[in-house]
């Protein structure tokens, strides 16, 4: 069992982790890491490791969804995890996947599991729907390449 700090502390981290994420912070984002981030993309297979892939990442969404930010979180803390519950918005107003942007807006749930070193975030798994996003942006010819990681 976790002491009532670790827990504070575990839970702060998550916030400004996700807070920096919508402010575009990016270098205050992978601070929350524990000196290697890393992200597992479950509805894709996507795995971005390391801080240049990490960045990546970032800055590939941020492109495709400039205004990608979440909105009615609910924090789940656990001794191993914190478990975050969100609506996922944004507006595909950039190139996504090679294709253009259609201007149209989506909003899905999505859950954020967060593992630790200590108080320091070691891998955010996520799961998300990714049909409903790209049907709902307009790019129903994405629904082909889900799961692929090759993409």
């Amino acid at each position: 069992m976790i002491s009532d700090e670790l827990r504070r502390r575990r839970l702060e981290i998550v916030k400004e982790h996700m807070d920096t994420e919508v402010t575009k912070e990016f270098n205050a984002t992978l601070a929350t890491f524990n000196g290697h981030p890393r992200y597992e993309i479950m509805a894709t297979g996507q795995v971005f490791e390391g801080d240049d892939e990490v960045m990546g990442y970032y800055l590939t969404t941020r492109t495709a969804f400039p205004d990608q930010r979440h909105d009615n979180a609910r924090f789940h803390v656990a001794d191993d995890a914190i478990i975050v519950e969100f609506d996922l918005l944004g507006t595909n107003l950039g190139e996504f996947y090679g294709l253009p942007p259609t201007g149209k807006a989506f909003r899905v749930p999505i859950i954020a599991v967060f593992f630790f070193d200590d108080d320091r975030i070691v891998n955010e798994r996520v799961y998300f729907d990714s049909a409903s996003l790209v049907s709902q942006i307009g790019r129903r010819e994405l629904l082909a390449m889900a799961g692929n990681t090759d993409a």
